[in-house]
């Protein structure tokens, strides 16, 4: 795994450990990222199942301000914190271990995000969807900036709807699709 351009471009990151993640390829990276180019400068990014970070890193080496990684599974977490610590960038990056579902649904509001990295395991989806619509509903509530964009990562094949969002834009890659979601009508 690698970050693909920006300040740390080229550059080497720990990929995960056995099947608690799944990355991205870097095409689909690329793609997403020049839909995204617009809006990275200055964005404050959560990156939600960070797995290693590659979305929120991607992000800081193309000029987000601050990256606030969510990640439950420790083998994850410490790849990402040397992934941090290797590139020098904890003082623009935040790790928040845990149960991200109780974090986002109890936890206060903060500054809003202006891009949300929204990655669960497919597994996840296909068991436990109604968690994901009340942590849609906590995230647009108290954690998404009036114009901020959630990404949403899934299998092309889920059919899932996050009522509390609207989908503006949907893309396909192979078995994965990428939802562009946003505050839907009334905000």
């Amino acid at each position: 795994m690698r970050i693909i351009a920006g300040e740390f471009r080229g550059r080497k990151i720990l990929p995960p450990e056995g099947e608690a993640t799944r990355p991205i390829t870097d095409r689909v990276k690329q793609s997403l990222f020049d839909i995204l180019s617009p809006r990275i400068e200055g964005a404050r990014v959560y990156d939600l199942f960070a797995g290693t970070g590659s979305m929120g890193l991607e992000s800081l080496s193309r000029g987000a301000s601050h990256a606030t990684f969510y990640e439950s599974d420790r083998s994850a977490l410490a790849r990402l914190k040397k992934n941090i610590d290797e590139l020098r960038i904890g003082d623009r990056a935040e790790i928040v271990g845990g149960d991200l579902f109780k974090w986002f649904t109890t936890g206060e509001a903060r500054e809003g995000a202006d891009l949300i990295f929204l990655d669960p395991p497919y597994r996840f989806l296909r068991e436990q969807a109604g968690k994901l619509t009340d942590l849609a509903l906590a995230i647009k509530k108290k954690h998404l900036s009036n114009d901020g964009l959630i990404i949403f990562r899934h299998d092309a094949n889920d059919e899932l709807a996050l009522p509390p969002l609207k989908v503006i834009d949907r893309r396909e890659y192979g078995g994965m699709a990428l939802e562009f979601l946003s505050r839907s009508a009334g905000g």
